[in-house]
């Protein structure tokens, strides 16, 4: 069982920077590949990045070039910084894991709560 919580969202203005952090209850963690998906109002969930348990890493055509994910196994923590911020990536914004990265960035079986990001233009 994998338990994951998320923080660091907020409000900031377009142009600006947030960084979400999930920390996971798990013993091994490492060995867990990792991700973060986003759901606008009145859209569906969408895949945004995801890490390796080898440190492989995948992003959304979206989010290129101004997100980065990154990983600390001693933390049990990962991290989504987000700079650039636009007014479309208003959304709530899920971690995820899985054993596999292609699970991970499909149909993950554990999800965070979530936490809201609101960018104001």
């Amino acid at each position: 069982q994998v338990t994951l919580v998320e923080s660091g969202g907020g409000l900031v203005q377009s142009g600006g920077s947030l960084r979400l952090s999930c920390e996971a209850s798990v013993r091994t963690f490492s060995t867990y590949a990792m991700g973060w998906f986003r759901q606008a109002p009145g859209k569906e969930r969408e895949f945004v990045a995801a890490i390796s348990w080898s440190g492989g890493i995948y992003y959304a055509d979206s989010v290129k070039g101004r997100f980065t994910i990154s990983r600390d196994n001693a933390k049990n923590t990962v991290y989504l910084q987000m700079n650039s911020l636009k007014p479309e990536d208003t959304a709530v914004y899920y971690c995820a894991a899985d054993r596999a990265i292609v699970v991970v960035t499909s149909t993950p079986g554990y999800w965070g709560q979530g936490t809201q990001v609101t960018v104001s233009s």
